[in-house]
């Protein structure tokens, strides 16, 4: 087998931009233009109902804030979700949820999920408190 000559040059430039956190971001933007390549602009995407453009909406913050900006534009191509921004006060009026300042610097899933769970914790401490007066009512 024959030494390729340039595979020195490959591995010192991918460590490099792996380094300079580059690559991700490389890979992602890749991937993004090869599906807006492939895509065929006479079959356009299912309309979206509602609850899909609420729940696009959620994905889409949360994305954008942790830096998957090629995920978020594949996903607002691939589902037909409206390029611009519905808005957080949109968000929390649809859902009806308000958010205090504390939470207003963090996507929107952040303070639902955190709030699903408090909620689970609470209905748990619930069933454990019944379980305890019964257990006592046995005896």
């Amino acid at each position: 087998m024959a030494y390729d000559q340039t595979q020195p040059l490959k591995t010192a430039l991918k460590d490099v931009l792996q380094r300079r956190g580059i690559l991700t971001d490389l890979k992602g933007r890749i991937r993004a233009e090869l599906f807006n390549a492939l895509e065929n602009p006479e079959v356009s995407p299912p309309a979206l109902s509602s609850e899909n453009l609420l729940i696009n909406e959620l994905i889409i913050e949360y994305l954008e804030f942790n830096g998957y900006k090629h995920a978020s534009s594949v996903l607002i191509a691939e589902s037909g979700h409206p390029k611009v921004s519905l808005g957080r006060e949109f968000l929390e009026n649809q859902l009806d949820v308000q958010m205090d300042r504390s939470t207003a610097a963090v996507p929107l899933l952040y303070s639902l999920i955190n709030e699903l769970k408090k909620g689970s914790m609470d209905s748990k401490n619930v069933r454990q408190e019944k379980n305890v007066h019964l257990e006592g009512m046995e005896h």
